[in-house]
């Protein structure tokens, strides 16, 4: 098996605790808090108000603008209050839905299936994936009737459908790749004729080996898109360098992948999209990876969306010892939560619970200029040398040596023997950037 790859990063060790644990189906939560911003670009504005009764699938939000995404009802009942909700992603309070359920999970009439799903004309699928509410599940939750719209002078040749899930605990793409395999294909000939786009690749890490036997046996009359194998690397899964592995085309800097004319979906956003078209369903739920030393049974469930943490723990087995941290995503790019009661958002791929013995804290030594920051960082930046610019509040230096390009993958700070906080002066120092590009827009 040729294996593809692309230069630096890092491979922790593996601790996919969940990888054969099949895909476990939740009951509707009692109460969802839905927030009204669950995606890249702007929060959508209300549609409900106290005492209005939804179904599944109702629409309660509206996006607004054009990066944006509409947001739907995850359960049936009546809308408690439109408040505030902590948010997951933010640790801020943000506005959300509150809906208290009826128990008969009752779908909207909205909802419609059909069986001429592949009829559609290209604009219409991307319109329906808009009003679906469908956000990259990767993680990043980029609206993807964006994404499949690109401007015509950057048209699309190659789509790649990332399977490549990098991170050391997360399986919930490698248990969709194996239990809905032809419908993640179906989704993909869906984003294939949106743009008008006729090669295609999945790109799989070599990990996983039953995924890309799942996808080969499908007959290549059916399936357009070409199995990819990949190296087992940090952070494989990462735009940039999935195309640089697989179709050898570098983004330029502060670029998109549709400046190469290159787009990709992650596997899962490949099925929501078959399933919006298909069954008329929007983005409502999703898989979520619930593992971690803390968590008494580690499973890959699938959870309507506004359910808290801490139900998730319950259906897991509970936790076993009281966690030293909870992580949205997975340990290399996730984000700390503060409290088990914020609701799974749809960027929800995993929630990693960690004990103290695995949660370790590190003081911070001086660099001893080893350079392995630098030979693992994928953007061939120098991490020390501008962490410090950062960390000194030397902006002007920082941007001009490669600030922006950072990708925040967190590998220049996983291997240093000095445990220096590498990716949190990059993050820092970028936010500080943009705040100043702000201030001098306003001014």
């Amino acid at each position: 098996m040729r294996k593809r790859t692309f230069s630096g990063g890092t491979h922790p060790p593996e601790c996919k605790y969940t990888e054969n644990k099949k895909i476990e189906v939740l009951p509707p939560p009692d109460l969802v808090t839905i927030p009204l911003h669950q995606h890249t670009g702007a929060p959508s504005e209300p549609l409900v108000k106290k005492g209005d009764p939804v179904k599944v699938g109702t629409k309660i939000g509206e996006a607004r603008g054009f990066i944006s995404a509409t947001i739907h009802s995850s359960i049936s009942g009546k809308v408690k209050e439109v408040g505030e909700c902590i948010h997951p992603v933010t640790g801020a309070y943000a506005q959300a839905v509150i809906i208290e359920g009826d128990g008969e999970d009752a779908w909207d009439e909205s909802v419609k299936s059909t069986d001429s799903y592949r009829d559609h004309e290209p604009q219409q699928l991307v319109e329906m994936v808009k009003e679906a509410g469908i956000v990259g599940l990767g993680g990043a939750a980029f609206p993807t009737h964006v994404k499949l719209s690109p401007p015509k002078e950057k048209p699309i040749d190659t789509c790649i459908l990332n399977g490549a899930e990098c991170e050391p605990y997360l399986t919930s793409d490698h248990r969709l790749m194996l239990e809905r395999t032809k419908d993640i294909v179906e989704g993909g000939k869906l984003i294939l004729k949106a743009l008008g786009c006729k090669r295609g690749f999945i790109g799989i890490e070599a990990n996983k080996p039953d995924a890309v036997s799942a996808f080969e046996s499908i007959p290549k009359s059916e399936n357009p898109f070409e199995v990819a194998p990949l190296e087992v690397k940090y952070p494989q899964g990462q735009e940039h360098y999935i195309i640089d592995a697989i179709v050898h085309r570098e983004i330029p800097s502060g670029g998109l992948p549709m400046d190469i004319g290159v787009l990709v979906q992650n596997v899962g956003t490949a099925l929501a999209i078959f399933e919006a078209i298909r069954f008329g369903r929007p983005l409502i739920q999703r898989v979520v990876t619930v593992t971690g030393s803390a968590i008494g049974e580690p499973k890959n469930v699938l959870a309507r969306i506004g359910t808290p943490f801490s139900t998730l723990f319950e259906a897991c087995g509970g936790l076993k010892t009281v966690p030293r941290k909870i992580i949205m995503g997975g340990p290399m790019m996730g984000i700390a939560v503060f409290t088990d009661q914020v609701p799974v958002v749809k960027g929800t791929s995993g929630i990693v619970v960690l004990d103290e013995k695995d949660a370790k804290q590190f003081v911070e030594e001086p660099c001893i200029r080893c350079a392995r920051c630098v030979d693992a960082c994928p953007m061939k930046l120098l991490p020390t040398t501008i962490g410090d610019f950062a960390r000194l509040g030397m902006l002007e230096d920082a941007e001009r040596t490669g600030i922006m390009d950072c990708k925040e993958c967190g590998t220049c700070s996983y291997v240093c023997p000095s445990r220096r906080n590498l990716v949190h002066y990059m993050k820092s120092g970028k936010a500080r950037i943009f705040e100043e590009r702000r201030k001098k827009k306003s001014a």
